[in-house]
């Protein structure tokens, strides 16, 4: 996924209203713009931190920038626009990328499946059983252990309807009418391994694991970020 033009940089000063941002631009301009992530964003900014803004180009639109990158001190990157998780998945199924769900005849997106009325995010329909993929966005980075520093996990706040979507992938699983799995997109360059947040999501951490006795198919793959792309390039661990 390319950004055109690229990105523009930026100092944040603050976060509010969950869908709003401060910034300073480097020309020293102050200017609200849109943060595409209602979520916590759990040690994904901080004041002071350097952003990445896309120009809409668009003058009569009410917030011009769109927040899409966050730099932490370290130098690592972060993508906190959840919405292009599914289109940077998207992107990799189509390049081969995601070699576990490759070969693939024909994918449909927001398929309705399960007894909890819910919609898959992919669809694989294969010369055997389907595949049903669903996506979820990581950019949490946490220490909760000291000798886990480049940890990731998921959710960064409890979540019901990640609850959900783990139970639905298990029902599918154990139907045995199809093909299970659950990708983590990660957006951040210092994640090496992805964890459910037994601290944030006991349940959640629960259902993982049951999903993982079930036979669920768990991946990870993490996101390469600059200022002209973001797209999926190599697996990590996911551990449960």
């Amino acid at each position: 996924m390319n950004f055109e033009p690229p990105l523009e940089t930026a100092t944040l000063v603050k976060r509010y209203k969950r869908f709003l941002a401060d910034v300073t631009l480097s020309n020293g301009e102050a200017l609200t713009v849109h943060c595409p992530n209602t979520g916590s964003m759990k040690n994904c900014w901080e004041p002071g931190w350097k952003v990445y803004l896309q120009d809409s180009n668009n003058p009569k639109r009410k917030y011009r920038y769109t927040w899409i990158m966050a730099e932490n001190p370290q130098g690592e990157r972060i993508g906190v626009n959840t919405h292009l998780a599914n289109s940077l998945v998207e992107e990799a199924l189509s390049k081969g990328v995601i070699k576990e769900l490759a070969n693939y005849e024909q994918l449909r997106r927001e398929v309705k499946y399960g007894n909890e009325n819910s919609r898959i995010d992919f669809l694989l329909d294969t010369k055997h059983l389907p595949w049903y993929v669903e996506v979820k966005s990581v950019t949490l980075k946490d220490s909760v252990e000291s000798n886990q520093s480049a940890q990731g996990y998921f959710p960064d706040a409890v979540s019901t309807r990640g609850q959900k979507h783990l139970r639905e992938l298990i029902q599918l699983q154990k139907s045995g009418q199809a093909r299970a799995a659950l990708l983590f997109c990660v957006q951040h360059s210092g994640i090496n391994q992805v964890s459910a947040a037994a601290h944030i999501d006991p349940d959640y951490a629960t259902l993982l694991d049951e999903a993982k006795q079930a036979g669920v198919k768990l991946l990870a793959y993490r996101a390469e970020l600059s200022d002209t792309e973001i797209r999926l390039t190599e697996a990590v661990p996911v551990i449960v």
